[in-house]
């Protein structure tokens, strides 16, 4: 299946948005819309930081487990997805780019290794429910880390 990508254009500088972004609790505060009943393990940021959440997209609930697998301060996290028992396997990366105007141009990409054959059956759904649930990760990522940020600098 081709990958979903969903992109926002932010005030803050690529070292605070990695910043944020690199510590794992702080994704259950702009995904908890389709992701709860976060449990962490691992440290809590980094390679290795997981967490297992139960998600909740297009009628269906399944236990997700999230672990960072790759990270290149403050430009890019890579998070290892297994879910549907093993059957689905998928990355997610956030890459985070200067904007010249200042700020910065978060961008996720949620790619398909492996997955199971209703998801294939259905690829056109899937991928139009997974972008309009990371669209609206990304308006809501936004605002956490504009309070994160403001609150981090009062």
């Amino acid at each position: 299946m081709k990958p979903v990508t969903v992109s926002i254009d932010i005030p803050q500088t690529p070292e605070q948005v990695y910043g944020f972004l690199d510590v794992m609790a702080h994704h259950e505060r702009f995904t908890d819309h389709y992701l709860t009943d976060w449990r962490y393990s691992g440290p809590g940021r980094g390679i290795g930081s997981c967490a297992t959440v139960t998600a909740a997209l297009g009628g269906t609930k399944t236990d997700v487990t999230i672990e960072v697998v790759e990270a290149d301060p403050p430009r890019r996290i890579v998070e290892r997805n297994v879910s549907a028992a093993g059957r689905r396997l998928a990355r997610g990366t956030y890459t985070i780019e200067p904007l010249r105007t200042g700020g910065s141009r978060v961008s996720f990409m949620y790619a398909w290794a492996r997955a199971p054959l209703a998801d294939y059956l259905l690829a056109p759904v899937v991928r139009a429910t997974m972008r309009r649930a990371n669209h609206t990760v990304m308006r809501r990522l936004a605002t956490e880390l504009d309070h994160h940020v403001s609150t981090a600098g009062s």
